[in-house]
């Protein structure tokens, strides 16, 4: 896993044999099984999920059902934003399939911060990605209907068809899952016409 992590990390920056050390002396690498909460409504929190293997969700549960707002794959960092305003948190996060997360905490990052400005660097480029990302995924969903959000996700998001049940791929699409059922059947209608 740790070669997993310092490939990531060199699209970034170089690290010396000294920063790796820091790194793995942190005890970052958690596995954690498939349905485990990692975070629920209302309870404060200072860590930060970085999937090296698994998937992750974030949810609402409104009017007793849970809408499901985001997929974090490998690779994709989730800090939620109880972390950084230091509230207690208006949403879940859960463990859709086993994953092995690196999990940091807003204190560690500091002081590995201080101690290496150019993991700031590192989260800074990382931080803007991320947020130019939901931009734009913000921006498609609220300009499209579910049906061209479906094909979106299977055009860039394929591997999560396959990942996540379908009841929660239909809330993240904003659709009930017999919706998604006849929208998947009238795409299949589609490509053989």
């Amino acid at each position: 896993m740790k070669t997993i992590l310092f490939d990531f990390i060199s699209k970034y920056i170089t690290l010396t044999e000294e920063e790796k050390n820091a790194l793995l002396n942190l005890d970052l690498f958690h596995s954690v099984k498939k349905g485990t909460i990692l975070l629920s409504e209302g309870q404060k929190s200072k860590e930060s999920y970085f999937p090296l293997k698994g998937c992750i969700r974030t949810y609402y549960i409104l009017d007793g059902e849970e809408k499901t707002t985001a997929f974090y794959t490998e690779m994709e960092a989730l800090t939620p934003p109880c972390v950084i305003s230091k509230t207690p948190s208006d949403y879940y996060v859960s463990c859709v399939e086993d994953c092995i997360l690196l999990v940091s905490n807003s204190d560690m990052e500091a002081e590995v911060n201080r101690k290496f400005p150019k993991f700031d660097t590192m989260c800074r480029i990382l931080s803007e990605e991320l947020l130019a990302k939901q931009r734009i995924d913000f921006d498609a969903f609220k300009t499209s209907s579910p049906e061209q959000r479906y094909l979106n996700l299977l055009q860039n998001r394929p591997d999560l068809i396959q990942r996540v049940p379908q009841h929660q791929l239909a809330s993240y699409l904003g659709i009930k899952p017999q919706s998604l059922s006849r929208l998947r059947a009238r795409i299949v209608e589609k490509d053989k016409g």
